[in-house]
Protein backbone atom coordinates (compact mmCIF):
# COMPACT_ATOMS: atom_id res chain seq x y z
CA UNK A 1 0.00 0.00 0.00
CA UNK A 2 1.26 3.44 -0.93
CA UNK A 3 1.99 5.61 1.99
CA UNK A 4 -0.19 8.72 2.42
CA UNK A 5 -0.19 11.80 4.67
CA UNK A 6 -3.42 12.19 6.64
CA UNK A 7 -4.31 15.59 8.81
CA UNK A 8 -4.61 14.20 12.55
CA UNK A 9 -4.13 16.31 15.84
CA UNK A 10 -1.69 15.30 18.98
CA UNK A 11 -4.97 14.40 20.30
CA UNK A 12 -6.02 10.99 18.30
CA UNK A 13 -4.35 7.74 19.19
CA UNK A 14 -2.55 7.30 15.55
CA UNK A 15 -0.23 10.41 16.88
CA UNK A 16 0.71 8.46 19.68
CA UNK A 17 3.95 6.96 17.94
CA UNK A 18 4.73 10.17 16.70
CA UNK A 19 5.04 11.72 20.14
CA UNK A 20 6.38 8.61 21.76
CA UNK A 21 9.40 8.59 19.51
CA UNK A 22 9.59 12.52 19.93
CA UNK A 23 9.85 11.65 23.62
CA UNK A 24 12.60 8.96 23.58
CA UNK A 25 14.60 10.53 21.18
CA UNK A 26 14.88 14.24 22.73
CA UNK A 27 15.46 12.38 26.30
CA UNK A 28 18.05 10.15 24.47
CA UNK A 29 19.90 13.42 23.21
CA UNK A 30 19.11 15.82 25.50
CA UNK A 31 18.31 13.86 28.86
CA UNK A 32 14.90 13.50 30.64
CA UNK A 33 16.01 16.17 33.36
CA UNK A 34 16.91 18.58 30.78
CA UNK A 35 13.71 20.32 30.67
CA UNK A 36 11.30 20.75 33.51
CA UNK A 37 8.99 17.55 33.29
CA UNK A 38 11.21 15.94 30.66
CA UNK A 39 10.51 16.01 26.48
CA UNK A 40 7.04 14.93 26.39
CA UNK A 41 6.41 18.35 28.65
CA UNK A 42 7.45 20.49 26.44
CA UNK A 43 6.33 18.25 23.43
CA UNK A 44 2.57 18.86 24.88
CA UNK A 45 2.91 22.77 25.77
CA UNK A 46 0.67 23.98 23.37
CA UNK A 47 -3.14 23.19 22.70
CA UNK A 48 -3.87 20.95 20.43
CA UNK A 49 -6.07 24.00 18.63
CA UNK A 50 -2.47 25.38 17.70
CA UNK A 51 -2.34 22.60 15.55
CA UNK A 52 -5.55 22.97 13.68
CA UNK A 53 -6.49 25.62 10.73
CA UNK A 54 -6.44 28.30 9.99
CA UNK A 55 -3.73 28.49 12.92
CA UNK A 56 -1.73 25.34 12.17
CA UNK A 57 -1.84 21.85 10.85
CA UNK A 58 -1.05 18.35 12.00
CA UNK A 59 0.17 15.56 9.47
CA UNK A 60 0.84 12.40 9.63
CA UNK A 61 2.78 9.35 6.68
CA UNK A 62 0.62 6.47 7.35
CA UNK A 63 1.66 3.18 6.01
CA UNK A 64 0.08 0.02 5.79
CA UNK A 65 -2.05 1.68 8.82
CA UNK A 66 0.83 2.67 10.73
CA UNK A 67 2.38 6.22 11.77
CA UNK A 68 5.66 6.22 10.10
CA UNK A 69 6.56 9.99 10.57
CA UNK A 70 4.81 13.14 10.69
CA UNK A 71 5.16 16.88 11.77
CA UNK A 72 3.25 20.31 12.65
CA UNK A 73 3.24 23.91 12.15
CA UNK A 74 1.54 26.23 13.99
CA UNK A 75 1.25 30.30 13.77
CA UNK A 76 3.24 33.23 15.20
CA UNK A 77 1.24 36.14 13.14
CA UNK A 78 -0.67 36.79 10.09
CA UNK A 79 2.62 36.17 7.90
CA UNK A 80 4.61 32.85 9.82
CA UNK A 81 4.29 29.38 10.94
CA UNK A 82 6.68 27.64 13.13
CA UNK A 83 7.34 24.28 11.94
CA UNK A 84 6.92 21.76 15.10
CA UNK A 85 7.29 17.93 15.60
CA UNK A 86 9.26 17.17 12.52
CA UNK A 87 9.27 12.80 13.00
CA UNK A 88 10.50 9.85 11.32
CA UNK A 89 10.24 6.38 12.35
CA UNK A 90 13.99 5.25 13.50
CA UNK A 91 14.46 2.32 11.28
CA UNK A 92 12.93 3.98 7.97
CA UNK A 93 15.22 7.25 8.31
CA UNK A 94 17.43 8.46 5.06
CA UNK A 95 14.43 7.67 2.92
CA UNK A 96 13.25 11.12 2.12
CA UNK A 97 10.25 10.98 4.70
CA UNK A 98 10.80 14.29 6.46
CA UNK A 99 11.38 16.26 3.36
CA UNK A 100 7.80 14.76 2.57
CA UNK A 101 6.60 15.63 5.97
CA UNK A 102 8.34 19.33 5.49
CA UNK A 103 7.15 19.92 1.90
CA UNK A 104 3.72 19.16 2.88
CA UNK A 105 3.63 21.52 5.54
CA UNK A 106 5.27 24.09 3.42
CA UNK A 107 2.31 23.59 1.08
CA UNK A 108 -0.37 23.44 3.49
CA UNK A 109 1.08 26.59 5.17
CA UNK A 110 1.05 28.43 1.93
CA UNK A 111 -2.43 27.21 1.11
CA UNK A 112 -3.71 28.82 4.35
CA UNK A 113 -2.05 31.92 3.64
CA UNK A 114 1.45 32.34 5.17
CA UNK A 115 4.59 33.36 3.59
CA UNK A 116 7.71 32.53 6.16
CA UNK A 117 8.44 28.99 7.68
CA UNK A 118 10.42 29.36 11.08
CA UNK A 119 11.58 26.70 12.86
CA UNK A 120 14.47 25.26 15.35
CA UNK A 121 16.14 22.28 16.00
CA UNK A 122 18.58 21.45 18.92
CA UNK A 123 22.26 21.44 19.21
CA UNK A 124 22.75 17.89 19.66
CA UNK A 125 20.59 17.14 15.83
CA UNK A 126 23.21 17.47 13.43
CA UNK A 127 20.45 15.52 10.72
CA UNK A 128 17.98 17.77 11.16
CA UNK A 129 20.67 20.95 11.00
CA UNK A 130 21.35 19.13 7.50
CA UNK A 131 17.69 18.39 6.18
CA UNK A 132 16.78 21.75 6.85
CA UNK A 133 19.73 23.35 5.07
CA UNK A 134 19.26 20.88 2.28
CA UNK A 135 15.42 21.95 1.84
CA UNK A 136 16.35 25.78 1.80
CA UNK A 137 15.92 27.22 5.17
CA UNK A 138 18.39 29.77 6.23
CA UNK A 139 20.62 29.41 9.35
CA UNK A 140 19.15 32.25 11.67
CA UNK A 141 22.53 31.61 13.71
CA UNK A 142 26.54 31.63 13.60
CA UNK A 143 27.41 28.49 11.55
CA UNK A 144 30.91 29.27 12.77
CA UNK A 145 29.84 29.34 16.36
CA UNK A 146 29.95 26.35 18.92
CA UNK A 147 25.80 25.70 19.24
CA UNK A 148 26.31 24.90 22.63
CA UNK A 149 26.13 29.04 22.80
CA UNK A 150 23.00 29.14 21.01
CA UNK A 151 21.18 25.38 22.82
CA UNK A 152 18.35 26.09 19.92
CA UNK A 153 19.22 26.95 16.44
CA UNK A 154 17.26 28.45 14.88
CA UNK A 155 15.84 28.76 10.55
CA UNK A 156 13.72 30.61 8.49
CA UNK A 157 12.78 30.25 4.71
CA UNK A 158 10.04 32.15 2.39
CA UNK A 159 7.49 30.34 0.95
CA UNK A 160 6.45 33.54 -1.08
CA UNK A 161 8.32 35.52 -3.50
CA UNK A 162 7.26 38.43 -2.26
CA UNK A 163 8.08 38.23 1.21
CA UNK A 164 10.11 41.01 3.39
CA UNK A 165 13.41 40.82 3.96
CA UNK A 166 15.56 38.01 5.56
CA UNK A 167 15.52 38.21 9.45
CA UNK A 168 19.63 39.20 10.37
CA UNK A 169 21.40 36.35 12.24
CA UNK A 170 21.93 36.94 15.72
CA UNK A 171 25.03 36.31 17.89
CA UNK A 172 26.33 33.40 20.30
CA UNK A 173 25.22 33.99 23.77
CA UNK A 174 27.65 34.10 26.51
CA UNK A 175 27.48 30.86 27.51
CA UNK A 176 24.56 27.77 27.32
CA UNK A 177 23.77 28.83 30.55
CA UNK A 178 22.58 32.00 29.02
CA UNK A 179 21.89 30.62 25.79
CA UNK A 180 18.91 28.68 27.95
CA UNK A 181 17.85 31.83 29.51
CA UNK A 182 17.40 33.43 25.95
CA UNK A 183 15.94 30.44 24.58
CA UNK A 184 13.28 29.74 27.45
CA UNK A 185 12.21 34.12 26.92
CA UNK A 186 11.88 33.60 23.44
CA UNK A 187 9.52 30.64 23.90
CA UNK A 188 7.48 32.11 26.33
CA UNK A 189 6.78 35.22 24.07
CA UNK A 190 6.08 33.11 21.15
CA UNK A 191 3.36 31.18 23.56
CA UNK A 192 2.18 34.30 24.80
CA UNK A 193 1.33 35.33 21.25
CA UNK A 194 0.26 32.07 20.02
CA UNK A 195 -2.60 31.81 23.13
CA UNK A 196 -3.53 35.37 21.92
CA UNK A 197 -3.86 34.61 18.28
CA UNK A 198 -6.48 31.24 19.62
CA UNK A 199 -8.06 33.60 22.06
CA UNK A 200 -8.90 35.56 18.80
CA UNK A 201 -9.95 32.37 16.40
CA UNK A 202 -12.13 31.42 19.17
CA UNK A 203 -13.87 34.95 19.76
CA UNK A 204 -14.33 35.24 15.92
CA UNK A 205 -15.79 31.80 15.57
CA UNK A 206 -18.31 32.64 18.28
Amino acid sequence: MADIIVRSSPLEPAAQALLDGLVAEYDGRYGAASRPGGARAEILRYPAEAYRPPLGDFLLVVRDGETIAGGAFMSHDDATVELKRIWTRPDLRRQGLAKRVVRALEESAAGLGYSRAYLTTGFRQPEATALYASLGYRALYDVGADPLLYRSLPFEKSLDSAAGPATPAYPPAASFEAATVRVNAVKAEQERQLLARIAAHRTRAA
